[in-house]
């Protein structure tokens, strides 16, 4: 199990509020997506940079067809 850790934030209320409604959920959570995203953006921008440089054996039709 990780570790927690408990803070206090302070930032605008508007703020706040149109994240809440764009997450349908409270502020930990709201909080809590908000930091996942901001982790994750190296990975997203990693993986923009490799896109249409990586040829796979199989076609769009072949992968539709498995499914």
């Amino acid at each position: 199990m990780t570790t927690s850790r408990k803070i206090t934030v302070e930032l605008p209320a508007e703020l706040l509020e149109k994240a809440q409604k764009a997450t349908g959920a409270g502020v930990t959570q709201t909080i809590r997506t908000g930091l996942q995203l901001v982790a994750a953006s190296e990975t997203y921008a990693a993986l923009r940079q490799m896109r249409g440089k990586i040829r796979f054996s199989r076609t769009l039709a072949q992968l539709k067809a498995d499914r």
